[in-house]
């Protein structure tokens, strides 16, 4: 006799986190890249304690996101991909006043995306946290983390240099926030190079299974689309609920490979996750031109990397 999921009370059968490594890979296959992407993988995680209440100390913001440049083209909710978008350098910027951060250089379901950069970007909600008390303030500088596919540039150049910038403006903890699946495993490497360090962190992310597959100290996970891993859109109260949540994950962790599923769920498209990379639907024509964007926009990237990296140095 078949179960009545209606009568248990299930929800969907297919209502469980999206597994973005599996999708990714395929998703990539079925372009043609013929260069799948090597997830990281420990068996090890590095856990730094607080010292500290939360209340007393200086938190650090770290992003993926991208300062908005009027000249690289659209980069808008309804904007596509854009590889010109991106950056490969560290950088850095004034918490004391706002910025304008956006996500069109990494890739997620760009359906599911608004203008509301609170949703990748909370500092707002740090700021709020800091007046009510929860933390003793907002670092001096937020940091922009570059989403590189080479691991060993992640692990040896970037995380090296978000640690010195961090050091530098006195931070005790730090707050990280993915977006696209490279940005989960960026901040996943991240998270345990500034642990090893003996700097307490907290991942906010959407792709549960790249961050507990590389292993992380603390993580709060929510289950909406990428791009929305501090909360829905134009919602402060969701938005202040997830950093709250983070920060109590972040203050009360006694053992890496904490991972708290937060309560959020998305309602502006109820079955999301069947689109998210859905190889299945894809025309003929449709990957094709899948294809072609592909490879003009890695061509474009590796220029954009290039330029980047020659200003570094």
């Amino acid at each position: 006799m078949p179960i009545d999921d209606d009568a248990l009370g299930f929800s969907p059968a297919d209502d469980l986190p999206v597994r973005y490594i599996d999708r990714t890979h395929a998703w990539y296959d079925a372009i043609g890249t013929n260069n799948r992407y090597r997830y990281a993988t420990y068996r090890d995680v590095p856990f730094a304690p607080l010292r500290r209440p939360l209340a007393e100390c200086s938190v650090a913001l770290l992003t993926t996101a991208a300062p908005y440049d009027p000249d690289k083209g659209p980069q808008g909710a309804g904007a596509p991909y854009n590889a010109a978008a991106k950056f490969y350098a560290v950088y850095s910027g004034d918490t004391a006043v706002d910025h304008d951060l956006r996500i069109a250089h990494v890739g997620i379901d760009r359906r599911q995306l608004t203008d509301d950069s609170n949703c990748w970007f909370p500092l707002p909600a740090l700021r709020r946290a800091a007046a009510a008390g929860r933390i003793g303030r907002v670092a001096p500088r937020f940091h922009g983390v570059p989403t590189n596919r080479s691991h060993r540039h992640t692990i040896e150049v970037d995380a090296p240099e978000v640690l010195r910038r961090v050091r530098e403006d006195g931070a005790e903890v730090a707050v990280l926030v993915a977006n696209c699946p490279i940005c989960h495993q960026t901040m996943a490497l991240l998270a345990r190079h500034l642990e090893a360090a003996g700097l307490p962190t907290v991942v906010m992310g959407a792709a549960k299974d790249i961050v507990e597959a590389c292993g992380v100290p603390r993580f709060l996970f929510s289950d909406v689309p990428l791009g929305n891993a501090a909360g829905l859109p134009y919602d402060t109260a969701s938005q202040d609920a997830t950093l709250a949540l983070a920060l109590q994950v972040l203050g009360t962790a006694i053992a890496p490979r904490t991972t708290v599923h937060s309560p959020l769920r998305w309602s502006r498209e109820a079955d999301w996750k069947r689109h998210v990379m859905d190889v299945a639907s894809l025309t003929p024509e449709r990957l094709e031109a899948l294809r072609t964007d592909f490879f003009q926009s890695k061509q474009v990237s590796h220029a954009k990397r290039a330029a980047d990296l020659a200003g570094q140095g």
